[in-house]
């Protein structure tokens, strides 16, 4: 354990970010914020509102990006971020792994913006045709929940397939040259794919009859140390948010236009992403804790985390 807990500061030093355990202090003033190559956060950070927002707090701001939200989280669990944003399952993983995170809120579903890929010309027709298939995801991200409920809608389980862990770009080099069979990735990642290579939805979110099989909700997390000391700049963080999300969703192009040359992606591709999106910060509440908690259940079940955890005990106002 300790030598695990060592590699994973050595990562963290690596990445450039400071490792002090508790989150930011009052004397550095700092919030430090982990961010993924699309969603919310990256359009706050580009458009600088956060910090005119924070500045007359005090706080400054420290942004750095992640391939997928289970980096993100462990970043966060060694005390090297304060706060960030993932898809459904990282915290349930990341909270099994003990990782002091609290969700402080969460956007609405947007089931289309996930999907399993096959190759354009696979012979690869329904999820039932996965089994024994390999299957290109990364572990414990908002797709590994997507895979496991398509799979288990078609009587197969993961012991079914063989899972091939990777982050998105690493994934998809063995898609495009045959290395998998299938892919289950994310926006924009998945409308980059679908455009570049002609790859086959399989499945997405909404399940092949329409009926959803996920809600892919992304959510807002904060290390719970300092959301303990630093309320206002969490407040700070959450109202920029809610700002950004109204305005996007009312400018999905000139959202487009904006990230297109940040993340290198081409605006068509990124209008597809952002329309399958879903915009209005939420706050917390008991529904979509209770939606984290069957996620969880499903995991433990599977074998797929070490231990039963309650979510609600990463909730606001949760005494542990």
């Amino acid at each position: 354990m300790k030598r695990l807990f060592g590699m994973l500061v050595g990562a963290a030093a690596l990445l450039g970010l400071a490792v002090p355990f508790g989150g930011a202090s009052a004397a550095d003033k700092t919030v430090r914020i982990g961010y993924q190559k699309y969603g919310t956060l990256i359009i706050l950070k580009e458009q600088g509102l956060l910090e005119k927002k924070l500045a007359p707090l005090g706080y400054s701001v420290a942004w750095t990006e992640f391939p997928g939200g289970p980096q993100l989280l462990e970043a966060l669990n060694v005390g090297a971020l304060d706060f960030g944003t993932t898809g459904e399952a990282p915290p349930i993983f990341a909270q099994a792994a003990g990782a002091p995170l609290l969700y402080v809120g969460y956007e609405p579903s947007s089931p289309k913006g996930e999907a399993i890929l096959v190759p354009k010309d696979s012979p690869i027709r329904t999820v039932a045709q996965l089994k024994g298939k390999k299957v290109a995801l990364n572990k414990g991200s908002n797709v590994h929940y997507l895979l496991v409920k398509a799979l288990e809608k078609d009587g197969l389980s993961v012991t079914d397939i063989e899972p091939v862990y990777l982050p998105p770009a690493d994934a998809r080099a063995a898609f495009e040259r045959g290395a998998v069979d299938a892919w289950a990735i994310w926006d924009p990642f998945y409308a980059a794919a679908s455009a570049a290579t002609g790859a086959r939805t399989l499945v997405d979110g909404t399940g092949s009859d329409g009926a959803g099989l996920v809600k892919n909700h992304q959510f807002f997390l904060a290390a719970k140390p300092f959301a303990a000391a630093n309320q206002p700049a969490i407040d700070a963080v959450l109202a920029g948010l809610g700002e950004i999300d109204a305005w996007a969703n009312q400018n999905l192009k000139t959202v487009a236009e904006q990230l297109s040359p940040k993340v290198g992606l081409p605006v068509p591709v990124l209008e597809v992403a952002a329309a399958r999106q879903g915009y209005g910060l939420r706050p917390i509440d008991a529904e979509v804790i209770a939606e984290q908690q069957r996620i969880a259940d499903s995991f433990f079940a599977l074998k797929l985390i070490p231990r039963k955890i309650d979510v609600s005990a990463a909730a606001p106002g949760s005494k542990s």
